[in-house]
Parts: structure tokens; sequence; C-alpha cells
């Protein structure tokens, strides 16, 4: 069957059904503008577009009917010279000569070079998901039409190899192309009919695939109180995966392993001011944060979490109290032996 060549058409068509409403098309020329791409014809009913597959998608804004002729091309203006310098000459014999000398140009600054782009992931089709008939192959500048599963997509013959473009289309200064292979043309037209450069499979139907993010290491706020046997340790890590997340406890440290939602990861050692017993010590998670609860191996008043090589004179921390939410709201004070005596 012919495919129809106009613009934004591009279908293969029965010339028995052909009528006057068969061909949907643009009758414009397609607009190139810093990035955004359109058709002059129909740019105030289709907005501009960023990419390329959306723009080939943009519906005609003309009916008629289907036609294989090739689109006519204008012919080129002649170029008139202009600033033509006229220079008399007299010869030996006192003839007068009359030349004309083309102004000197100067030579053209070299372009610069086409940028190179991350290696290109390509799609496989999901052949567990079926195609309706007529379905054109998503791969760029492939074109063919579905027919069955057998001609299109798990045959070895020649409709089932996909000749197409792996890379996206570039457009630079007029020219137009494709960034995995050479070729540059002027005419929107000649750039449709450029042939692909690999062959493989068609896509029909892409695979849905999940892209892995890199995972982003992030911080936390950690907040501590203590009571003269436990110091309750809260790292505000909210929904952690309890899963795949590790908090491990040591006599001096804890190392805090929490993966977090949107690929990112807290990971950080924190060395303690003072020993623990490991087999006495204890770890929750909850939806906001990851409560620590360590076992002193001794009752003295940590004055900070973290272990330090810094003189801190006099300072020290006071004791938490006890009651239904810790050090907030608490009844109930907790005091060591030395200033139990000084209540009594």
């Amino acid at each position: 069957m012919p495919r129809c060549t106009r613009k934004g058409c591009g279908q293969d068509y029965n010339p028995a059904d052909n009528d006057a409403s068969s061909c949907t098309y643009h009758s414009g020329a397609p607009v190139f503008h810093e990035g955004l791409k359109s058709w002059s014809c129909c740019s105030d009913v289709n907005k501009p577009v960023l990419e390329f597959e959306e723009f080939m998608k943009l519906p005609g804004c003309m009916v008629s009917s289907h036609t294989d002729e090739a689109p006519k091309v204008p012919a080129p203006a002649p170029k008139v010279s202009s600033n033509v310098n006229v220079t008399l000459k007299e010869t030996k014999d006192g003839a007068e000569v009359y030349s004309s000398n083309a102004p000197k140009v100067a030579s053209p600054k070299p372009s610069s070079p086409t940028p190179v782009e991350a290696p290109v992931v390509e799609d496989e089709d999901d052949l567990s998901v079926p195609v309706t008939v007529g379905t054109i192959c998503k791969r760029k500048g492939c074109g063919v039409a579905f027919v069955s599963d057998e001609v299109n997509r798990i045959g070895d013959g020649n409709e089932a190899v996909c000749t197409y473009h792996p890379a996206a289309p570039i457009f630079h200064e007029g020219s137009k192309g494709y960034l995995c292979c050479k070729r540059r043309v002027l005419e929107f037209d000649e750039f449709l009919k450029i042939e692909g450069c690999k062959n493989g499979r068609h896509v029909f139907v892409p695979k849905q695939r999940t892209e892995p993010q890199p995972e982003q290491l992030t911080d936390c706020r950690i907040d501590h109180y203590q009571t003269p046997k436990e110091v309750h340790v809260s790292v505000f890590a909210r929904q952690a995966d309890k899963e795949k997340s590790t908090v491990t406890i040591e006599e001096n440290q804890v190392h805090f392993d929490l993966c977090l939602p949107g690929s990112k990861r807290f990971c950080r050692t924190v060395t303690l001011f003072g020993p623990v017993e490991t087999d006495g010590s204890s770890y929750k998670f909850y939806n906001t944060k990851v409560e620590v609860v360590l076992k002193k191996l001794d009752t003295r008043s940590w004055t900070l979490l973290e272990k330090t090589t810094r003189d801190l004179g006099n300072i020290s921390l006071t004791f938490g109290v006890g009651g239904r939410t810790g050090t907030i709201g608490g009844k109930d004070l907790v005091l060591d032996e030395q200033n139990t005596n000084r209540v009594n």
C-alpha cells in the first residue's frame, strides 16, 4: 500500500478507501525556535512543545485525501551579488580593461563540536501486551505498521527487523539530523526520510521500567536524655525501612545505617561518652524516629552523648525525669544516690 506524504500524516492507505476526509495533516512548515517545536499553520491551536516525540504527535489542522506525490520544494531564489567593486586597468597599448572583484568575505568561524550525550537506554517491546493492527513502531525513523505478532514481533522475517535511530534528533542552525549518525539535511521532509543507522526489534508497546535513583546520603537530627541507669537516644529518621535498616550497639559505639524514602540513607557511627551493656540495650523503629535505649555500665552522668577530647571543665548534665512521656510532663524525679541524700 502507498504511504501518504503529507506532513503530519505518513500513514499507509488503501487507494480504494481514500476519500476527501481520510487524511489529517499540516499545511504549514515546522518551526523550531529556542528548543520549542510547533507548526506554522496551527501554532495558536497546538501549543509549542519541547520533546520531538510530542511534536510528531501534534494533530493535523487540515483535512483532505491521502496522496503519495512528492512534496513540492520551492526553487531557491537567485543570488544577487552586491557591493561589486569595478576597477579600471590600462594596458600597454592604451586599451582600457574593466574587471569586477568580488568583495573579500571573512572565512566562517569553525562551528563548535556537537555535544556528546550520555549513553542511550533503549526501550524493549513488551510482548505480553496485545497490539492493535496498524500501530506504528515507536522507534525513531522506523514507521512500520503492526500486522501481527508472527510477522512483526516474534517472527524472523524482514518485517520483524526494525531499522531505526537509537539517539535523539538534533536541530541546529537550520540543519536537522540525529545524534547517532552524521547525515544532516535542511528540509524537514528530507529529515523524516533519513534512514535508520541501527537494526533491532520493533517496539510497539515499550516495557515499563523503573530507573533506580542514585542513593543520596542525608543527615538526621539526634536528641537524647539520660537517667542514672539508661541513656535514651532519638534519631529523627522519618519512615525508615526497618527491613533494610540496621542499628548495631557495641560497648562503646552505636552504628546507624537507616534506609529512608526517596533513595536517601543515613549512615553514622556514634562513639559513646561511656560504656554500655549490649545485652541490656535495645532499639525500636517508629514512623517518625528510631528510639535507642542504652543501658549504662555505671551510674555516672554523661556530659555528652558522644565522647570528645575537648576539656569541658565542670559542665555536667542533670538527670531526666520519669513518667509517661519521659522528660516532658514527667511526674517522678529520677535522682542518683548523691542527689537523693541531699534531698532527704
